[in-house]
């Protein structure tokens, strides 16, 4: 199954990112690079898209556990190592859950999400260690 995204150059390092859908992001760079720190950064995206595929699983594992989820918040920090490429070392989410939710099976949905299902996860755990966390207030 292919899938397309275009990217078009809106500023000096600017760049509006849209999915097939018709969906934008918007990704720009620092200013010391020429951006104008309008966006998103490319490496902030990977942890986006990281956070996004997981917390779909989320949702959905919870609702078929009858979990009573009422907000799903998600933090991520990624580490990156000081060298050029920078790529991430490692990646923590922090899931914040409110609702009705047992803290266990929260975290039974959190390792079947970076551990079996979310594909961004998949293609990052070889190279990047990805650990989690979860709380329910």
């Amino acid at each position: 199954m292919a899938m397309q995204v275009e990217l078009k150059r809106v500023g000096n390092m600017k760049f509006e990112a849209v999915g097939a859908g018709g969906n934008s992001a918007v990704v720009d760079g620092p200013k010391k690079s020429g951006g104008t720190e309008e966006g998103l950064r490319p490496m902030e995206t990977m942890l986006v898209a990281l956070a996004s595929c997981s917390a779909m699983d989320i949702v959905h594992i919870l609702k078929k556990q009858r979990q009573e989820l009422e907000d799903l918040n998600i933090s991520v920090t990624g580490e990156r190592v000081d060298a050029v490429p920078s790529v991430f070392s490692s990646i923590e989410l922090h899931y914040a859950a409110t609702g009705k939710v047992d803290l266990e099976k929260l975290e039974r949905a959190a390792e079947l999400s970076i551990g079996t299902y979310c594909s961004v996860a998949a293609m990052l755990r070889d190279k990047v260690e990805i650990t989690y966390r979860c709380s329910v207030g």
